[in-house]
């Protein structure tokens, strides 16, 4: 039995004396030191409420304490500017910190492993919310989460306008820098002395040429011989040098030019040289942007590097020359205007004012007609080639710009000169095999060059049409569908046109090693279509195909077509025979990236009038007249305006569409109920539009909501302001509203109903001004849009050496030497926090 009297050992009490299965205090704190992160988030606050907390540092004092952060971020933002996500340590001890994007559009984030974040806004469509959180964890593992919501708004311009100037220099916004990167006459090639600029320097087929125009920049790769579309410091600069100032081009001006004058062959040889097409090496350093003197890649195009002609019309008689009997070669490309980046990374070329050059001899329509046939005059005179020396004479001699066929050939058999010398020699073959008499027929075509083979030869694009051609630019390339190349005839009264390929795209030809095997996958066999306006808004494609409608041999009583090949190389007639809408000079084409649409400069047209031949009609609907600030006025659409359509299910192989005008040129006081019917004010108000092209898909500024850029050639705003370049957010077509306008020139009057975009506001604004005597345009950008390219042609245009009359680009970072002579350049245009230009 028990002994009752055993000693009792002291009781303080620790011992368990519930039976039941509630948890033990030893058993919390033992959880506690085994799952410190479980009790941090739970347990800890039901202990802290029961015993304060005290006990738990008390139980824990060697461990660290959770970090508390703060984050935090703008509210709202607009697309494409910098946004950064800021964390703060509060207390405790930082392990690790990273931001993580919850919601939204995706963006990549920079030092996302760190407390301070940042990421480019994204382009949007509206305002859109996009989530991160600021994941922190403590020396001990306890991690803990902060939310921030940032909310983009669509990309804005965001600069102030700059103002309109006559000053001899060019002007940007605020925080934007200017740097002059290739000039006329910078030597290209290794041992190729710097350019005098005093009028002694040759060899231009390796200097950069004149009149720099149409651009594109294609990225290089790590190889540095292939293409890179990502790449945004290292590049070819491909570029179109158009025409001459001749007057600065020697000595003292230019020697011979008027007729029955004889003008030295080195001066010809020099400005026929200075013609052509540009490919550069451009590479972006510390320093900032240059170009590589000397790359392999660097080439100039000229009018005398062979060309082969591709399509329905190669090996046609109608290209049949002394150099090229069978039709399938050519010499040179010349008055090379806008071009197109073709989605396979080459570049497009277009022939514009190419009629000008050329020499016929009094008396040779006579000679044609015999030779040839009648309908040949017909072609001729339609394309501006007629032997015309006055009003009343018109079989008169016709000497060619810069009477360049006066020149004594080179040397025996050279025929570099006298190509250019259209008479017909009747002791020659009649098929034109002996002289060349349809050397024209050889110009006027898209010119597809391969920027990465220096030794590939161009390629004439024969399908595309001959005409005036402005440029040529893609729509959008969606696997499947057959794509379209959009195109305007930059004459007065001309068209505008699109080809469509009979080949539906496939993405992978992107990336494709032979690139003009691409172009001749997409570019030699399609239709070639015409475009009707309708006075409703609705529009259409008319095919030019031989054998439909009147493209026959009957169907038409002003001409004769014979096949394919002659409705190509006589589109200008076909449009007419079609019926084709006749618009206010068609210039460069540019198609939303996100939308599809395209737009075209109508730059502006002396010759309409409110009736009569030339009468305003919906898609061209002012004349007025315009008066000088400096005395003098001008008459017709003076200013000129910018249309753009829609394709019939957004799709690049319709045969419909619908159209606007997105705007009107004007001055800002000019009469708002007929002249100014896009509302400009002094911050956008321009004249002439021309170059025209959207930023890259590339980066922000050309997603979502593209801005579109706008340049000018004038001669009617020049009393007030030097050309310029415009930022533009444009909306959609069919934004705006049908206005009544009317027309009154002369004592004629007229009104018809025009369907006017929305007035852009600010969605408009100047963003250049250029120096005195200079048009403004090309542009292209880097891939990322932090850099912009553009080109000045033709400063002090109408000086001479004895009345030089801007001193740009030498003027542009400080005063210029006495007597320096202009020259046309290229610039580029950066931001000076590095962000994406215009936005």
């Amino acid at each position: 039995m028990t002994d009752p009297m055993q000693p009792v050992a002291y009781d303080d009490g620790d011992i368990d004396t519930n039976p039941t299965a509630n948890p033990h205090l030893n058993d919390i704190i033992a959880t506690r030191l085994s799952r410190r992160a479980t009790l941090r988030h739970g347990v800890s606050a039901m202990t802290a409420a029961f015993f304060g907390g005290a006990l738990l540092a008390g139980c824990d004092e060697e461990d660290n304490e959770a970090v508390t952060a703060t984050a935090s971020g703008p509210n709202a933002v607009t697309g494409g500017r910098m946004v950064m996500l800021t964390g703060a340590v509060t207390s405790g001890t930082l392990s690790n910190a990273a931001w993580i994007q919850t919601s939204g559009p995706a963006v990549a984030l920079t030092n996302a492993n760190s407390l301070n974040a940042s990421f480019r806004a994204p382009a949007v469509a509206a305002a859109t919310q996009l989530g991160f959180r600021l994941e922190t964890t403590s020396g001990d593992g306890v991690t803990t989460n902060t939310a921030v919501t940032v909310t983009v708004n669509p990309i804005a311009l965001d600069f102030t306008a700059v103002p309109k100037s006559l000053a001899d220099v060019v002007a940007v916004p605020a925080g934007y820098n200017v740097t002059v990167l290739y000039r006329l006459g910078d030597p290209l090639a290794a041992g190729v002395s710097a350019y005098a600029n005093n009028g002694t320097d040759s060899n231009f087929a390796q200097r950069a040429g004149d009149h720099h125009d149409g651009m594109s920049y294609f990225g290089l790769a790590a190889t540095g011989t292939a293409p890179s579309a990502s790449n945004s410091t290292r590049g070819l600069l491909v570029m179109n040098h158009e025409n001459i100032t001749e007057s600065y081009l020697h000595p003292n001006g230019p020697t011979g030019l008027s007729a029955g004058s004889v003008r030295p062959t080195a001066e010809v040889l020099k400005e026929m040289e200075c013609h052509g097409v540009s490919v550069v090496e451009v590479t972006r350093g510390s320093a900032g942007w240059s170009y590589v003197q000397g790359s392999s890649l660097n080439r100039r195009i000229t009018p005398f590097t062979p060309t082969s002609f591709s399509g329905p019309v190669a090996g046609n008689a109608l290209l049949f020359t002394a150099f090229s009997p069978n039709g399938t070669a050519g010499r040179g490309t010349i008055n090379n205007c806008a071009n197109g980046m073709m989605p396979w990374m080459t570049y497009c070329t277009a022939e514009e004012n190419w009629a000008g050059y050329f020499r016929r001899d009094a008396g040779d329509n006579a000679r044609r007609t015999a030779a040839v046939d009648a309908k040949s005059i017909t072609a001729f005179k339609r394309y501006g080639l007629d032997t015309v020396n006055n009003r009343d004479v018109t079989d008169g001699a016709r000497i060619g710009n810069y009477n360049w066929t006066s020149a004594a050939a080179p040397a025996a058999g050279d025929t570099r000169i006298a190509k250019f010398n259209a008479t017909v020699d009747a002791s020659k073959a009649a098929n034109g095999t002996g002289d060349y008499r349809n050397e024209p027929n050889q110009y006027g075509w898209i010119v597809e060059i391969d920027p990465f083979d220096p030794n590939s030869t161009p390629r004439k694009r024969t399908a595309l049409g001959r005409m005036n051609h402005e440029g040529v630019c893609p729509g959008r390339m969606i696997a499947g569908v057959k794509p379209a190349f959009y195109m305007g005839d930059d004459a007065q009264g001309e068209y505008i046109y699109k080809f469509v390929s009979n080949t539906a795209w496939a993405a992978a030809d992107a990336t494709a090693a032979n690139r003009l095997a691409v172009g001749d996958k997409y570019l030699d066999a399609g239709t070639l279509y015409v475009a009707r306006f309708n006075a409703d808004g609705s529009g259409q494609w008319l095919p030019l195909v031989f054998g439909q409608g009147v493209l026959t041999p009957t169907g038409y009583p002003t001409y004769a077509f014979g096949d394919q090949a002659d409705v190509l190389t006589h589109c200008r007639l076909a449009a007419d025979a079609v019926g084709a809408t006749r618009m206010d000079r068609p210039e460069w084409t540019a198609v939303n990236p996100a939308t599809g649409e395209m737009y075209c400069t109508l730059t502006n047209n002396s010759s309409r009038r409110p009736t009569g031949a030339n009468a305003v009609d919906a898609a061209n609907p002012r004349a007025y007249v315009d008066t000088k600030v400096t005395g003098g006025s001008s008459t017709g659409n003076v200013n000129g305006h910018v249309i753009r359509l829609r394709e019939t299910n957004d799709s690049t192989e319709a045969t419909g569409f619908t159209w606007d005008v997105y705007a009107f040129g004007a001055e800002a006081g000019a009469d708002a109920a007929n002249i100014n019917l896009s509302g400009l004010d002094a911050t956008n108000d321009f004249s002439s539009p021309d170059g025209l092209w959207f930023s890259e898909p590339t980066n922000t500024a050309g997603q979502a909501t593209p801005v579109m850029w706008i340049q000018t050639d004038d001669g009617a705003y020049t009393d007030v302001t030097n050309c310029m370049m415009l930022a533009a957010i444009p909306g959609r077509v069919g934004d705006g509203s049908t206005k009544s306008v009317t027309s009154t020139v002369q004592g004629a009057s007229a009104t018809v109903q025009a369907r006017v975009g929305k007035a852009p506001g600010a969605s408009l604004k100047r963003f250049l001004v250029g120096p005195k005597g200079c048009e403004i345009t090309g542009i292209t950008s880097s891939p990322d849009g932090t850099s912009l390219f553009v080109n000045i042609q033709h400063p002090g245009e109408g000086g001479d050496p004895q009345n030089i009359t801007s001193n740009w680009p030498a003027n542009q970072t400080g005063t210029a030497a006495a007597g320096v002579r202009p020259r046309s350049a290229t610039i580029v245009i950066t931001k000076a926090d590095g962000g994406i230009v215009g936005i």
